[in-house]
């Protein structure tokens, strides 16, 4: 149940908000495409509805006996989104297959492993194959294609236009924004990797992924944020196929992140932005050779 645990808090939690506006529960298929999720990760959230009095679970009959208060929710922080948990799933299947180009991808797998709908994951799938990274093959099958160096190059050029316009309106976000509580943490957890930088390295990638992704979502753009998917693919993850000299390139990276940090709390314009443009450089050097080491 562990990797099917955040998909269970999140319809377990999205499941709550629909018994607070109905007197019984659609059926298990009905829900299963509602929410997304696989039928044996909705059996579990109709068994721990039943569990804890919210609904009395009769065969085909789901009957709401009370509405769901704030302490029956999971809490926000341990039900990440589905496409958040699909899409870290992913990630994580093509490293483990080497990430090489014509590695295949089934979705049926992908869903079984994750406990979610193969609609849910054909979904994520189909945004990310009209950048070309991955094709669709007959019988849910799907193929990572390659990185050209002129697909980096486009890539990082709209990177740094987007990535440089959210920094700036970090800055200018209230004092009491949750988010400047959220760069606390970050840098917390970069002063803690560092500190154990020979044995941890290999965790900088979900940390660079969480730290830009709290940047872009200043912009408050939607377009900037959805663009952010195909960002993480490649420079999170594409990069770490040439593993030489890892430890040394995330060292260096969470230093120019500790310094980009500090500029952002500074709120200082002319420090954000040189920070942000020496920290994109690097990534950008660190991408395009690593398309270099591997053609």
């Amino acid at each position: 149940m562990a990797k099917q645990n955040t998909v269970f808090k999140d319809a377990y939690n999205r499941t709550l908000k629909l018994i607070e506006e109905t007197d019984s529960l659609p059926s298990e298929p009905e829900l299963c495409g509602s929410l997304g999720v696989s039928r044996t990760t909705v059996r579990a959230v109709l068994t721990r509805l039943g569990d804890v009095g919210l609904i009395m679970w009769d065969k085909r009959a789901k009957t709401v006996l009370r509405r769901p208060g704030k302490a029956d929710f999971f809490p926000s922080e341990e039900t990440d989104s589905l496409s958040e948990i699909i899409e870290r799933s992913f990630m994580r299947r093509i490293l483990a297959g080497g990430a090489q180009p014509g590695m295949q991808i089934n979705e049926l797998e992908l869903a079984r492993e994750i406990g979610t709908g193969t609609t849910s994951v054909r979904e994520f799938l189909i945004r990310f194959s009209r950048f070309g990274l991955i094709e669709k093959r007959p019988n849910s099958h799907w193929v990572l294609k390659g990185f050209t160096r002129e697909f980096a190059l486009e890539l990082t050029e709209v990177r740094e236009m987007f990535e440089l316009r959210s920094a700036a309106r970090f800055a200018d976000l209230a004092q009491d924004h949750p988010a400047w509580a959220e760069l606390k943490e970050v840098e917390a957890q970069h002063h803690a990797l560092l500190a154990d930088i020979d044995r941890r390295y290999p965790e900088f990638s979900e940390l660079d992924e969480r730290f830009h992704l709290l940047v872009q979502k200043a912009s408050s753009n939607r377009f900037i944020i959805d663009f952010y998917d195909i960002i993480s693919i490649v420079f999170h993850y594409h990069y770490q196929w040439n593993k030489t000299n890892a430890r040394a390139r995330n060292a260096r990276a969470l230093e120019e992140h500790l310094d980009y940090i500090g500029a952002l709390f500074s709120r200082d314009g002319k420090k954000i932005e040189e920070a942000c443009r020496r920290h994109l450089k690097s990534a950008r050097e660190t991408l395009l050779q690593s398309i270099q080491d591997s053609e």
